[in-house]
């Protein structure tokens, strides 16, 4: 048997459920949903989330597609899926909750007595990771922008979760993610591997959807979860991370797009008026790659416009 939060699933089975955080205004209980699917034989426990910004949609949809298709028959081990962890984020279509305005991938661990989100994120810590062996955490550009293809790899942690990283398939491995409290934390400091796979925005495709699956999939058979060949790349593009800021408000213009190769200098970016004139220009600090632009038009003084990234070398197995 295995049991997590109010869930308890006999091997071979599947079920749905809700970790319980609190109950809104209007009367309805809300929380953590999460379904299993515990299969036949032993294996590890693989928790795959989505949705901790509620306007990243594409991993969501993964998720749900992901454990509908696996079949606990032919499954070592057991695979939990988030499909929507800020369920008050979706229900705003926006990144951060509509309950606290918090963002909740900058507050974990949480706190048991916080705000919801502050709360969301203990029970999180308190009764997701002690369940599980490894974490994949999908992520979009939002609707704000849209993301190259790419793993967050935390700094520190490369002997835990490289291996993790690599199995996801992508070239690129954003190495650092200096920021802190994001959902991989918790996780890491608990001695489980755990990954931030990152692709798409902007808009709903079907195309990211897809790029999620595939990568799940592949990490699912790296484990020795489900049957096939899953040799990981012999080996990925590192990079950093830079956020580009506008010092002005306006109209964003971009001149380059996601995962596409700079040079110093080069036009990432322009911020115009309404009558058409520059007011700013973003341009590439040194060589490198485009990792995120901005595809929201309306741009405010100190919105990010750009991640820009540096290659440091490369990460082998």
């Amino acid at each position: 048997m295995y049991s997590i939060g109010p869930l308890t699933v006999a091997p071979g089975e599947r079920a749905e459920g809700l970790i319980p955080v609190g109950t809104s205004s209007y009367g309805v209980q809300l929380g953590i949903p999460l379904v299993v699917v515990n299969g036949t034989q032993d294996g590890p426990v693989l928790c795959v989330d989505a949705g901790v910004h509620g306007d990243e949609y594409d991993g969501q949809e993964a998720v749900r597609r992901i454990l509908a298709d696996t079949d606990p028959a032919g499954l070592r081990g057991t695979l939990v899926g988030i499909p929507c962890m800020n369920t008050p984020a979706f229900e705003a279509a926006a990144r951060t909750s509509g309950l606290d305005h918090l963002n909740l991938n900058r507050i974990f661990p949480g706190d048991a007595e916080g705000s919801y989100s502050q709360r969301l994120a203990a029970a999180f810590v308190e009764q997701v990771v002690p369940a599980v062996d490894a974490l994949v955490d999908l992520h979009t550009g939002g609707t704000f922008g849209e993301i190259a293809p790419l793993v967050i790899l935390q700094g520190g942690y490369e002997d835990l979760a490289t291996d993790l990283a690599l199995a996801a398939g992508h070239e690129l491995v954003w190495k650092g993610g200096t920021w802190g409290g994001t959902v991989r934390h918790p996780t890491l400091a608990a001695g489980k591997p755990a990954i931030t796979i990152e692709a798409g925005g902007g808009t709903y495709r079907e195309s990211t959807v897809e790029l999620h699956v595939h990568s799940v999939r592949t990490i699912m058979r790296r484990l020795g979860m489900t049957d096939g060949g899953a040799e990981p790349r012999d080996s990925c593009t590192t990079v950093s991370g830079t956020f580009a800021r506008s010092t002005t408000g306006g109209f964003y213009l971009g001149h380059a797009e996601p995962g596409e190769s700079c040079k110093e200098g080069d036009l990432i970016a322009r911020i115009t008026d309404h009558y058409g004139n520059t007011l700013e220009e973003v341009r590439a600090p040194r060589d490198g790659i485009v990792l995120w632009v901005r595809r929201m038009r309306t741009v405010r003084p100190g919105d990010e416009v750009v991640i820009f990234g540096e290659v440091q070398g490369a990460i082998r197995p």
